[in-house]
């Protein structure tokens, strides 16, 4: 016979192991729980960037954060919204996707 004192324990555990694993899948799905940009860069770097990731503001994040990759290095760089060279960037990018 089980005592209640084992089974909460297994209860416990089987609830920690669910919380962590549900977590993990979130991650993986690139889902991000917080906002991924503490700094962002201004200084122009057009030249050097390899490909651009825009994530929108949503429950987890007000600001919109866009992110950039590095040719050389693949280092993700925050680029700060507000920099006029940013927004030429951006608004480049959503004019070729409407081609």
């Amino acid at each position: 016979m089980v005592s209640s004192r084992n089974f909460a324990t297994a209860a416990f555990v089987l609830l920690a192991f669910l919380v962590v694993s549900e977590g993990m899948t979130l991650r993986s799905l690139g889902v991000e729980l917080h906002c991924r940009c503490i700094q962002t860069e201004s200084t122009p770097i057009g030249r050097h960037i390899e490909k651009v990731e825009l994530i929108p503001a949503n429950s987890h994040c007000e600001e919109t954060e866009i992110i950039a990759t590095l040719k050389k290095s693949g280092e993700e760089v925050c680029l700060d919204p507000e920099a006029p060279w940013v927004k030429r960037v951006i608004n480049k990018i959503l004019e070729s996707r409407k081609r």
